[in-house]
């Protein structure tokens, strides 16, 4: 169900004062909700990368719940991996507007090709 224009004013308003009482807050809930990517990118690699050791430190000792625990270990960061991956292509986001159809979008890629 769609706001009415009274609902919508009051809405702005409130979003205006948000903005001029605490900033840093206003920032901070417009932001994603996600962390940067890169660190966790490193967080993964570096997951994985000692869940691999671990295995290995299992198979030397022969010891099966050392092993189960490196790859556990390696498995969260393979998922941590995929998931910042995942947000590196997600960031990029369309703006929103009106959306043209493909005749259009042709005829544009057209004209910037031979008049530029």
């Amino acid at each position: 169900m769609p706001l009415s224009d009274r609902e919508r004013r009051l809405l702005a308003e409130m979003e205006a004062a948000l903005a001029t009482d605490d900033p840093r807050l206003e920032s901070r809930l417009g932001g994603s909700t996600l962390t940067p990517a890169r660190p966790r990118i490193l967080l993964g690699v570096s997951l994985t990368l000692l869940g691999i050791a671990i295995i290995f430190g299992g198979l030397i000792s022969k010891t099966t719940p050392i092993g189960v625990l490196g790859f556990l270990v390696a498995l969260v960061g393979v998922l941590a991996l995929i998931r910042s991956v995942g947000a590196i292509g997600t960031r990029t986001a369309r703006p929103k507007g009106a959306r043209k159809s493909l005749g259009d979008r042709l005829q544009e890629r057209w004209d910037r090709r031979n008049f530029q």
